[in-house]
């Protein structure tokens, strides 16, 4: 079992160092599309940000990979467990949501995701899945009129 561990550690480190190498990439790219100005931003705003925020933490998380004595097998049975329920989630929320609509399936999936992580008792994933829910309602619908999918309730 020795060489399986260390392979699971090498696969961590690897993929940290491939989401440092595509951040930074994803930010010389957006570099050639403009910033813009604030009034009106130009195409390569969001990926510069997106693409430096990947490089940055893809750093913090391959240095901390490095640095970490400890080593977490990459599949234990609870870790596919919540992978697959996840997955599950993701794919019901996509499914769900035209029918009743992006905020309120948003809620419920917060919610759902909550447990999944085991976040403590009932009240956090409820403040966490109403907070969600309002501020991306809020974003899109309300200061940026972007319509979203109402569904059957809207």
């Amino acid at each position: 079992m020795g060489p399986f561990k260390k392979f699971q550690v090498d696969v961590e480190i690897l993929f940290d160092f491939i989401l440092v190498i595509l951040g930074a990439v994803i930010t010389m790219i957006s570099l050639a599309y403009g910033f813009g100005t604030f009034r009106r931003p130009g195409p390569g705003l969001y990926p510069f940000f997106i693409g430096g925020s990947i490089f940055v933490f893809s750093i913090v998380l391959l240095i901390a990979e490095l640095r970490s004595p400890l080593r977490v097998p990459l599949f234990d049975r609870g870790g596919i467990k919540t992978f697959l329920f996840m997955t599950s989630g993701l794919c019901l929320w996509i499914v769900v949501m035209p029918v009743l609509g992006y905020v309120p399936v948003t809620f419920l999936a917060t919610f759902a995701f909550g447990k999944i992580m085991k976040l403590e008792g009932w009240w956090k994933p409820l403040a966490v899945s109403a907070g969600t829910a309002l501020f991306i309602y809020l974003l899109f619908d309300y200061w940026l009129y972007i319509d979203l999918p109402r569904g059957i309730l809207g």
